[in-house]
C-alpha cells in the first residue's frame, strides 16, 4: 500500500505515476483473444464446444446442456428464501424505475424556414448480456444489464454466463427470471462474446453486447466494437474515498475493502486531510481484511494497488479526483455538495457519510456498470441509451427547399460534388 502526501516534494511525480498506472490486459491477452474470436467466427459451434471444455471444464452433452430453460430459471426464483426474493425484487423495482426515467423523447417540429425536423429513438433488435461466473457470478450484474435493455424495448435478450465444471449459479437463474431474459446460454469468456457478435448457428448474433467480465472478456468487446455495439471496455474495479477525520475509520476501511475484494487488480484510494485518521483507517483495513472470506483477494489488491493520500485541505481533493477519474467516488464529509460541485470526472458519486458505494451496487437504482481506468473522462455508466439508437428525419416542401436549397447547391459546388448540387438544383423553381 502506498502513502502519498501533497506536501512531499515528489508528490506530482508520484501522483502522475498513479494516474498513468494501467491495471488492464497486456499484449498477450490481446493476441489470445484475437485467436479465440477468429476461431469462433470461422468454426462456430465446434469452436465454442472446444473452448467450453478447455476453459470451463464442462462438456455439454446435448442441446439442453447449452441453454438453460426458462422453467429452470422460474424454479430457481420460486426456491429463493423469502428475504432474498424480497431483496431481489426491491433491487429490480428500483433499477427499473431509475432507468424508465432515462427514456429519451422523440422530437418533431417545424423551424422558421418551414423545414420539418426531428428524431425518433428505437431500441436495437437484440442485445447480448455477459454475466461472469466463478468468483464474479453476481445476480446484481444481470439485473443491472437486463432491466435497462427491457426498459429500452429490446425484443430479444440473450445472456451468456459460464458454468465452471457444470455448476449453475441459482441466484443468476432467479435474476434472469425476474428480469425477463429470453435466452440463457452456458458459455463464458471471450468465446461467448464472439458467439454473441458473430453467431454460431446455435446462438444467433446480437446488435449490442454489455456486461462486465475479466480481462479476456473486456478485450474481446474492445476488438469486436464495430461488429457490434458495446457498453464500454471495463477494467478492474476502483474506488476513491474522500473523507475527513470525523468519520468512523471502520466505515471507511470497509468501503475501501468493498472494492478490493472484487479482484486482486482492483484499486482502493483514500484522500484525507487528517494524518492520524489515515493511520487509523490503515489499521482497520488490516483488521477487517483478516476477517473476510475474501481476504486473500482483498489483501493482494490493497497491498499491490491501495493508496492513501494526505492533503493539507480537502479543497485539494476534487482536482486530484478529476485526474484519477475513478469509477466510484465517495465524499464522506459534512458538506459533500461543496466538493461534488468541483468533481467533473467520475463514474458515480456517493454523497455523505451514510452513502456507502455498496448500496449503489445493489438497490439504489443507478447502474453499477461504470467506466474504469480513467474512462469517466469521456464515458458514462450503462443506461437505456446503450440499447437504443436515434434516427433523424427531415421533410421539406417547395417553399422550404426554395429557402435553404440554394445554400446547399453553393456548398456542394464548392466541395466539387456536382451531382449533389444537381439533385437540389433540379427541384428549385
Amino acid at each position: 500500500m502506498r502513502r502519498l502526501s501533497t506536501t512531499d516534494p515528489d508528490f506530482e511525480r508520484d501522483f502522475d505515476k498513479l494516474v498513468a498506472d494501467r491495471r488492464e490486459s497486456d499484449a498477450n491477452v490481446a493476441q489470445t483473444v484475437a485467436t479465440i474470436l477468429n476461431e469462433v467466427k470461422r468454426r462456430g459451434d465446434p469452436a465454442l464446444l472446444d473452448y467450453t471444455i478447455r476453459f470451463d471444464d464442462f462438456t455439454p452433452a446435448g442441446e439442453d446442456d447449452w441453454r438453460i430453460a426458462p422453467e429452470a430459471c422460474a424454479a430457481a426464483y420460486d426456491a429463493l428464501d423469502g428475504k432474498l426474493r424480497d431483496a431481489l425484487e426491491l433491487a429490480a423495482a428500483r433499477i427499473r424505475a431509475y432507468h424508465e426515467a432515462q427514456l429519451p423523447a422523440d422530437r418533431d417540429y417545424t423551424d422558421a424556414a418551414g423545414v420539418r425536423l426531428g428524431a425518433k429513438w428505437r431500441a436495437v433488435d437484440a442485445a447480448g448480456l455477459y454475466v461472469p461466473g466463478g468468483r464474479a457470478a453476481y445476480p446484481s450484474s444481470l439485473l443491472m444489464n437486463a432491466i435497462p435493455a427491457k426498459v429500452a424495448g429490446v425484443e430479444r435478450l440473450a445472456v451468456c454466463t459460464p458454468t465452471p465444471r457444470g455448476e449453475v449459479n441459482e441466484l443468476v437463474l432467479a435474476a434472469a427470471h425476474l428480469a425477463g431474459v429470453d435466452e440463457l446460454w452456458r458459455v463464458g469468456g471471450a468465446q461467448a462474446i464472439a458467439a454473441l457478435a458473430y453467431g454460431t448457428g446455435r446462438i444467433r448474433p446480437v446488435d449490442v453486447i454489455t456486461g462486465p467480465g475479466n480481462a479476456w472478456v473486456a478485450e474481446a468487446k474492445r476488438q469486436l466494437y464495430g461488429v457490434v455495439g458495446i457498453d464500454m471496455v471495463a477494467g478492474p474495479s476502483e474506488i476513491l474515498v474522500i473523507a475527513d477525520g470525523r468519520n468512523d475509520p471502520d466505515w471507511i476501511a470497509a468501503d475501501l475493502l468493498s472494492q478490493a475484494e472484487h479482484d486482486p487488480s482492483s484499486q482502493s484510494i483514500l484522500i484525507t486531510d487528517d494524518t492520524a485518521f489515515a493511520e487509523q483507517v490503515e489499521d482497520r483495513v488490516d483488521v477487517q481484511c483478516a476477517m473476510l472470506s475474501t481476504s486473500k483477494v482483498a489483501r493482494k489488491s490493497w497491498d499491490d494497488h491501495g493508496v492513501i493520500i494526505t492533503v493539507s485541505d480537502l479543497a485539494e481533493a476534487p482536482a486530484l479526483a478529476n485526474r484519477l477519474a475513478a469509477e466510484h467516488v465517495e465524499i464522506a464529509t459534512d458538506d459533500p455538495e461543496s466538493l461534488f460541485g468541483a468533481i467533473r470526472h467520475a463514474g458515480s458519486v456517493f454523497l455523505g457519510r451514510m452513502t456507502p458505494e455498496a448500496v449503489g451496487d445493489y438497490v439504489a437504482g443507478p447502474n453499477h456498470v461504470l467506466p474504469t481506468g480513467r474512462r469517466a473522462r469521456f464515458a458514462s455508466g450503462l443506461s437505456v441509451l446503450d440499447f437504443m439508437k436515434r434516427t433523424s428525419f427531415i421533410a421539406l416542401d417547395d417553399a422550404a427547399l426554395a429557402g435553404i436549397g440554394p445554400a446547399a447547391v453553393a456548398l456542394a459546388e464548392m466541395e466539387g460534388l456536382p451531382a449533389h448540387a444537381q439533385s437540389v438544383k433540379l427541384r428549385l423553381p
